[in-house]
């Protein structure tokens, strides 16, 4: 039987630390596990200790090479999706590697813009990305513009109910 807390573990493609924090198991449906993180929820961003300042939503979905945070205001970025190798679970632990691409809507103008191509391309020579990943990670950036942009759940407004929950 899962826990009511879910650690969930970004690293680079490396293995450096790249995110590491508690978030409280909201939810399983078929799109993936929604998982909620309060803000003061204390974290670890690069290797240091952080605190949460502005709670989020985090969907991780079945066997999908992203993950996405849905947040409030004041963020301006509404919807944040990290291009991610699926994830990997053991027992109440989710293991993400993240691929740098990021997919973001903006608040207010619903701007969708794809993020850190050069740090993608950077990493893609220097952690030796493999063609599979490249191709599987470019995919998901390309479907994730277009869903976040035409009105696609759960992009749209399934996430509010969850993120209701923890603001």
């Amino acid at each position: 039987m899962s826990s009511d807390v879910v650690r969930v573990v970004y690293r680079k493609y490396d293995g450096t630390a790249h995110r590491d924090y508690p978030a409280r198991r909201l939810a399983e449906d078929d799109l993936g596990v929604w998982l909620g993180v309060t803000a003061g929820t204390e974290s670890v961003y690069h290797g240091r200790p952080s605190v949460e300042q502005i709670p989020f939503v985090l969907l991780v979905p079945h066997d999908a090479w992203w993950s996405t945070m849905f947040n409030p205001p004041p963020r301006t970025s509404e919807v944040y999706c990290d291009i991610a190798s699926p994830a990997r679970w053991e027992g109440d632990t989710v293991h993400l590697i993240d691929l740098d691409l990021d997919v973001v809507r903006r608040r207010g103008t619903g701007l969708v813009e794809l993020r850190d191509e050069d740090e993608f391309a950077e990493h893609r020579v220097r952690f030796g990305y493999p063609d599979e990943v490249v191709a599987q990670a470019r995919a998901a950036a390309e479907r994730l513009f277009v869903a976040l942009g035409d009105g696609t759940e759960p992009f749209a407004s399934a996430y509010r109910k969850w993120l209701a929950l923890v603001v």
